[in-house]
């Protein structure tokens, strides 16, 4: 707990940033799928929507026939799982909810006003497709994201707010990349990867070169000043870290977290854009234990101790 404020306020702040981005970033990787399998129908739907579920954490063993059906009930519109997007999305404003008292009223509006228009987004998205639902999901994403932003002071609340965030997009960010490892021939081509991460502006305009495998994933993994790039989110949270030590009593541990991202992030400041692929497995592998262990200690630094668990059923307040 740090001097300024309370530990259950700061794990609830930390998880509202960690979810919302959760459900932001698993609208985008299931919508790439989805037009995946709507470009290819002809493709192998199981092995297809398996390698889905894998790069999310969920096995698809015990759903028996997997469809597309199978997909948006269980990561889209499941509203107990905070895998999926619709209960990442509930748990989100239950935890702003009780932190109310930390955050902007514009911010707390957002994910309200969010919360009470899922039930008429999931009847349209019935009527003409998941493709609106999941557009939804995303542009409130960003709106919050933009508000958290704009309307709250860049102090305690904020440094954690976006530290959550920044930890769930290094994760999430490999995830994305993990399904050109996981089955290659039935998941989205590189430049649906591109538009999946929101990086296609981006990417064009930063880079003269082909559009390549190895040009994109260097992009998503390698940027400096890309939002979304693995990278710069590491270095996002190492400076909230940063701003979080001068305020807390707990250095020693502190050090511990910012020892993990920063020897992660060093490992990819001086990697060579060129052997990136020959590596790419090692790297995404890296940077979920990465994420998973920074969560870990700072957890025991600043929030109630916790028993660890899996991506999949976290469940963090």
């Amino acid at each position: 707990m740090t001097r300024g404020m309370l530990a259950r306020l700061a794990e609830l702040v930390y998880w509202t940033g960690r979810y919302v981005e959760r459900a932001d970033d698993t609208s985008r990787i299931v919508d790439a799928y989805i037009h995946r399998i709507a470009e290819d129908p002809f493709g192998d739907l199981k092995v297809t929507c398996g390698s889905l579920f894998a790069i999310l954490g969920m096995g698809v063993e015990e759903l028996g026939e997997v469809s597309i059906q199978t997909v948006l009930d269980q990561l889209v519109y499941d509203p107990d799982s905070p895998s999926a997007i619709t209960g990442a999305t509930l748990a989100a404003h239950d935890n702003a909810r009780r932190a109310r008292e930390v955050i902007s009223s514009e911010m707390w509006v957002c994910l309200n006003s969010t919360r009470n228009e899922l039930a008429t987004q999931r009847n349209e998205a019935d009527r003409v497709g998941a493709a609106s639902y999941l557009r939804f999901i995303r542009d409130r994403s960003a709106l919050f994201a933009g508000l958290t932003d704009a309307t709250i002071s860049h102090d305690e609340t904020w440094s954690f707010l976006v530290l959550g965030r920044s930890l769930e997009r290094i994760d999430m960010t490999a995830r994305l990349l993990q399904g050109r490892l996981l089955a290659a021939e039935h998941s989205p081509d590189w430049l649906t990867l591109l538009r999946a991460a929101g990086a296609m502006e981006s990417y064009l305009r930063a880079s003269v070169r082909r559009s390549d495998p190895e040009s994109i994933a260097s992009f998503l993994l390698l940027d400096r000043v890309f939002p979304r790039s693995a990278y710069h989110s590491l270095s996002v949270a190492d400076q909230c870290l940063d701003e979080l030590t001068r305020v807390s009593t707990h250095l020693d541990v502190i050090d511990q977290a910012r020892r993990t991202i920063r020897t992660t992030q060093s490992r990819l400041e001086y990697m060579d854009s060129r052997t990136l692929l020959n590596n790419l497995a090692e790297i995404l592998t890296l940077l979920e234990r990465t994420s998973a262990t920074a969560n870990n200690q700072i957890t025991s630094t600043y929030f109630r101790q916790a028993v660890p668990t899996t991506w999949a059923s976290e469940v963090g307040t």
